[in-house]
């Protein structure tokens, strides 16, 4: 569905891109809330930017056991009620917490044959896309957790996810390349680029306009994703990128990889701002707090919390007893999530004050 020259050009056909045009163009359906059968004993959380800026006390609240194996993804609803967590190997399990009082929901037990590498919920609650090692990405309806349908066209490992802010369109990185989904219409857009490097994550812009993706060779680039050009490539690392994410005014990058450290990038220029170093080892995951002020990254030393404004380090959160995986932030900006080899989720934040 694509062609690439030999100078390295990649060209989407014309009717895929005004099929995908079409799609970021339908009006945004708001977030109508998420039902399960347990959802009576949700907790209500109610977002509070203040709390935020004391997250650098962040204590351990929680741990979630349940997995049989690494945790690869940890996704939350756009009302920060539900965690969605995935991962182990040959597990295919993806499960449901509270990360209010730390009980399970529920589970999807035959989600993949192998293992979950990434969740996305869309941002307006409806839809929880997963992806594996099995080569395929399913859709999970969020209102009962029904299966919708699965995306098949991925000849070999899907690693990362991510979705369009109007929850529109679906993109997936895999070891083949990277390829674009209508979520409305659940039909395949086109490939935005077969690579022989090998694609190991992706982000979108908080403005859907710009797509990142990082690759096993320490290479990032920027796709415009209306018309599928490349817009610029940073040799960003020297090893495999491992993580990227955008700062939610959109006008940063934040990568992660395993040369040990985390690199921030002007989206406009190119350049880079800074690197933050301190990991003793590969960093795996990376995530922002909504607010814009705190910088997670994760590794085989703990989870390291940065001021994303001047770079500095304000605290390690230790507690799992293997490599870390995979981080999240609450959208409300209060709870982080961690995942780890050891096979536990655990959940951060400041202890509510007892009257």
């Amino acid at each position: 569905m694509s062609s690439e020259g030999r100078g390295g050009g990649i060209f989407l056909r014309p009717d895929i891109i005004l099929a995908f045009m079409a799609a970021v163009a339908l009006p945004v359906t708001t977030w109508q809330g998420f039902y399960i059968h347990q959802a009576h004993a949700a907790i209500e959380v109610t977002p509070n930017f203040q709390a935020t800026s004391r997250f650098a006390n962040a204590q351990l609240l929680y741990t979630l056991r349940g997995h049989n194996g690494t945790i690869k993804s940890l996704a939350f609803t756009p009302d920060s009620r539900v965690l969605v967590s995935g991962g182990a190997e040959n597990e295919g399990i993806i499960r449901l917490w509270n990360p209010a009082n730390g009980k399970k929901l529920g589970n999807i037990s035959k989600a993949h044959k192998t293992a979950v590498e990434s969740l996305v919920i869309s941002p307006d609650g409806q839809t929880l896309a997963s992806c594996s090692d099995d080569n395929t990405i399913n859709l999970w309806s969020l209102k009962n957790l029904k299966f919708s349908r699965s995306f098949v066209g991925h000849t070999s490992n899907v690693l990362s996810l991510a979705v369009s802010p109007d929850s529109k369109v679906l993109i997936s990185g895999a070891l083949d390349g990277i390829r674009l989904w209508d979520l409305l219409q659940q039909r395949p857009l086109g490939t935005l680029v077969r690579f022989d490097n090998l694609i190991y994550t992706l982000a979108i812009s908080p403005d859907g306009q710009t797509l990142a993706s990082g690759d096993n060779k320490g290479v990032i680039k920027l796709w415009n994703l209306s018309t599928g050009k490349l817009i610029s490539e940073l040799v960003a690392h020297s090893n495999a990128v491992s993580a990227v994410i955008f700062t939610p005014d959109g006008q940063t990058l934040v990568s992660a990889s395993r040369d040990r450290t985390v690199k921030l990038w002007n989206i406009n220029t190119g350049e880079l701002v800074r690197t933050l170093t301190g990991h003793n080892n590969w960093v795996n995951a990376i995530a922002i707090n909504p607010d814009g002020q705190t910088l997670a990254s994760a590794g085989r030393d703990g989870i390291k919390l940065w001021n994303l404004t001047t770079g500095e380090l304000i605290n390690t959160l230790s507690g799992h007893t293997d490599w870390v995986s995979t981080i999240a932030f609450s959208p409300n900006g209060k709870i982080l999530a961690s995942g780890g080899f050891d096979q536990q989720i655990k959940i951060w934040g400041i202890p509510l004050k007892r009257k």
